[in-house]
C-alpha cells in the first residue's frame, strides 16, 4: 500500500481509495435514515421524530470525540509512515485508542446521570421527553462501540484499506436495516428499538474493527507498550484533532439554537422538519467526506515524502469531485424536496412544512463540497488550527447569531430561522477559498490552480 500511494495515478488511486469509503458513508447515511423512517410511521410518530431530533446534539457530541483522536492521530500516523518512522506511528494509534476508551466510559457515565437535565436543556417538551429519554438511555450504553468503530476506522483508511471500512461499514448497515423493523415494529419497542438496533450493529463492527487493527494485515498496531498516555503525542493529537472535533460537538450546539428557535417560531412540527432537512444535509456532506477520507492518505503520505506534486493534484481532483457532487445533490432537492421529505413522513402537514424548510435550508449546500475539501486539507497536512479557525467562524460567529437575528429581521420567522444556514455557508466558502489557494502556495510551493 505504501507503494501505491508514493507511485500510482492519483485519479486511479483517489478513486480506489474513495470509493470504498463514499459507499461507506453513504451505507451510513442510510441506516440512520432507516431508522427516522420506521420511527416517523409510528403512531405518534411526529412526536418521536422530534425527540430524535433532540437527542441528536448529544448524540453528535458522542461521536465528536471520534474525531477529535481518530480524525487527529490518523493524518500524523499517515504522515511518519511517509517519513519512514512507523515507531512513531505506532504510539499515535496506541495512545488514540486509550483515549478513546477513557472518553466512551466517561460519556455513559455523563448521560446515565444527567439526560433529563441535558434533553430538556436541548429543547425537549412534555410531550418528547419521553421518547427522548428512552432513545438515548440504550444508545448511550453503546458508546464505546461507537468510538472505537469509528474512531480507529479513520487509521484503517489512513493506511489506504478504505475498502475493509466499507465492508465494515455495510455489515453494520445491512444487520441495522434488518433489526430495525423486528425491534420497532415487531417487538413493539418503538424509538428504543431503534437504539438497541443501532448499539447492536455497531458492536459487531467494532470486534471487525479491533481484529483488523490486531491482525496482520494493518500495517499499524495498537502497542500495549505505548497504551500510556503520553502528553506530547496527546498534544499533538488534540492539536489536529481540534477541528473536526469542533464541526461535530458544534453541530449539537447548532441543532439545539435551531431547535430552539423553530419551537419558538414553528412548533413541534417544525422541530420535527429539522430532523428530516439535517438528515437531508448528511446526504449532501457524506460522500464528500467519503472523497475526504479517500485524499487523506494520499495527501499526508505523500506531504510527509516531500512528494508535494501529488499533493496538489490530489487537492485539485478532489476539489473538483466535491464541488459536483455537492451542486447536483442540492440541484435535485430543490428541484424535488417532496421526493426526499417522502422518505420520512407521510402526514401531509409535516410535509408540507418540511419541503418549505428544505428547499431554503439546503441552498447553501451546493458550495459546500469547496469547504469541506479545504477543511480536510488543512487536517491533512497537520494544519489543524486553520481548519479550526474557519470551523469556528462558520458556526459561532456568523451562523449561531444568524439564528437568532434573522427573525428579528424579516417577516417569515420560521424561514428565517434556516436561512441562517445558506448565508453563513456562503460567506465561509468564499472565505476559506479565497485562504486555501494562497496556504497552498506558501506551503508545497509554486502555482496552484
Amino acid at each position: 500500500m505504501e507503494e501505491r500511494l508514493a507511485h500510482e495515478k492519483i485519479s486511479k488511486l483517489l478513486y480506489s481509495l474513495a470509493l470504498p469509503a463514499i459507499c461507506g458513508q453513504i451505507v451510513t447515511l442510510i441506516y440512520n435514515l432507516v431508522d427516522r423512517m420506521y420511527i416517523g410511521r409510528l403512531d405518534n410518530g411526529a412526536m418521536a421524530m422530534a425527540a430524535i431530533g433532540l437527542c441528536v446534539p448529544l448524540t453528535t457530541i458522542i461521536n465528536a470525540f471520534n474525531g477529535l483522536f481518530g480524525r487527529g492521530g490518523s493524518p500524523l500516523s499517515s504522515i511518519r509512515l511517509g517519513e519512514n518512522n512507523k515507531e512513531e506511528a505506532d504510539r499515535i494509534l496506541s495512545n488514540s485508542f486509550i483515549s478513546l476508551v477513557i472518553c466512551s466510559l466517561t460519556i455513559t457515565l455523563v448521560v446515565a446521570l444527567f439526560k433529563d437535565p441535558i434533553l430538556y436543556l436541548f429543547g425537549a417538551s412534555d410531550e418528547t421527553i419521553g421518547y427522548a429519554r428512552d432513545y438515548i438511555t440504550i444508545y448511550s450504553m453503546g458508546t464505546i462501540f461507537i468510538q472505537l468503530t469509528i474512531g480507529l476506522n479513520y487509521f484503517i483508511n489512513a493506511q489506504g484499506f478504505t475498502s475493509f471500512t466499507m465492508r465494515n461499514v455495510m455489515i453494520g448497515a445491512i444487520l441495522n436495516i434488518i433489526l430495525d423493523p423486528i425491534f420497532i415494529n415487531v417487538l413493539g419497542l418503538g424509538v428504543k428499538g431503534a437504539a438497541l438496533a443501532t448499539v447492536i450493529a455497531q458492536g459487531i463492527s467494532c470486534i471487525l474493527v479491533l481484529s483488523f487493527m490486531f491482525g496482520k494485515r494493518s500495517i499499524l498496531h495498537i502497542r500495549k507498550a505505548y497504551l500510556k498516555p503520553n502528553l506530547r503525542i496527546l498534544k499533538q493529537i488534540i492539536s489536529l484533532g481540534l477541528s473536526p472535533f469542533f464541526m461535530s460537538s458544534t453541530e449539537g450546539l447548532l441543532t439545539i439554537c435551531f431547535n430552539q428557535q423553530l419551537l419558538l417560531y414553528g412548533g413541534n412540527l417544525a422541530v420535527s422538519s429539522m430532523t428530516i432537512m439535517s438528515s437531508m444535509f448528511q446526504f449532501v456532506l457524506m460522500p464528500i467526506e467519503g472523497v475526504a477520507q479517500g485524499s487523506q492518505p494520499i495527501i499526508s503520505y505523500n506531504y510527509g515524502a516531500k512528494s508535494y506534486s501529488r499533493v496538489k493534484e490530489t487537492i485539485s481532483l478532489a476539489l473538483k469531485v466535491t464541488c459536483s457532487y455537492s451542486m447536483i445533490a442540492v440541484f435535485l432537492m430543490e428541484l424535488f424536496p417532496q421526493l426526499f421529505v417522502g422518505i420520512f413522513t407521510s402526514d401531509s402537514t409535516l410535509m408540507a412544512i418540511a419541503c418549505q424548510m428544505l428547499r431554503v435550508y439546503i441552498f447553501g449546500g451546493c458550495i459546500m463540497g469547496i469547504n469541506s475539501t479545504c477543511q480536510q486539507t488543512y487536517n491533512s497536512l497537520g494544519e489543524g488550527k486553520k481548519s479550526f479557525f474557519f470551523a469556528f467562524y462558520r458556526k459561532i460567529i456568523l451562523l449561531i447569531p444568524l439564528i437568532f437575528i434573522l427573525p428579528h429581521l424579516l417577516p417569515w420567522q420560521m424561514l428565517a430561522v434556516v436561512l441562517a444556514e445558506p448565508i453563513s455557508d456562503f460567506i465561509t466558502t468564499i472565505t476559506n477559498y479565497t485562504y486555501f489557494r494562497g496556504f497552498i502556495k506558501r506551503k508545497l510551493g509554486g502555482q496552484y490552480e
